[in-house]
């Protein structure tokens, strides 16, 4: 069954399994999300939920988005994101959703915006060597080199490794376990990495591997 939250990447810590083993997990604050949109085959030719995660204040919104959590009733939320679950049709708006739809030893995939670094040269972005610390190489020891190519092709291919923008990008981390689950504080434990950075928020859906 697809099952699918919103959550806040909180940080990274460790845990231990019942045979003593370090287990190095991301804890996710997951929910509780509240359903703001249903849609239907019948009016948008697709199911899909329409979930809101983490309260919002008025100041911040705009009349359109004032105007669409009034007809749904439900308090305004800062996130929105679209879900397509194989049981849309038992949920209704208004419908409250938990870190509890998961369970310990499921696995997962996390989509995030992974942290930005700015414009990069090719040795911090691409891992390319210096040039040597030596006499006569002028100030370009950090520099890409030479990119020229001979009258044919007579062109850059596309892939090339160069400077520029690194980070903020969204990001799929796939066939992640989930490690524990606290129903009570909506937090799940998730092993390994995931993308962003503290505070950031991300998307929690089954694995699309088998």
């Amino acid at each position: 069954m697809k099952k699918a939250i919103i959550g806040k990447k909180l940080g990274m810590t460790q845990v231990f399994d019942e045979n003593g083993n370090v287990i190095p997990v991301t804890l996710i604050e997951a929910g509780p999300c509240v359903v703001v949109q249903k849609k239907t085959v019948e009016n948008d030719g697709y199911d899909a939920v329409q979930l809101g995660f983490e309260d919002a204040k008025a100041k911040h919104l705009t009349k359109a988005d004032m105007g669409h959590f009034a007809k749904a009733n439900v308090p305004y939320k800062k996130h929105l994101k679209e879900f397509r679950l194989d049981d849309c049709g038992a949920m209704n708006v208004g419908d409250v959703i938990g870190a509890a739809v998961f369970e310990a030893g499921e696995r997962v995939d996390v989509t995030g915006v992974s942290k930005g670094h700015g414009y990069c040269g090719v040795v911090k972005r691409w891992g390319q060597h210096m040039m040597r610390m030596t006499h006569g190489n002028g100030p370009v020891h950090r520099h890409i080199g030479s990119v020229g190519m001979n009258s044919t092709p007579s062109r850059i291919f596309k892939n090339k490794h160069m400077p520029g923008h690194w980070g903020h990008e969204q990001v799929t981390v796939l066939n992640l376990d989930v490690v524990r689950v606290d129903a009570e504080n909506n937090l799940i434990a998730v092993k390994g990495a995931i993308p962003g950075a503290k505070n950031g928020i991300v998307f929690i859906r089954n694995t699309v591997k088998a």
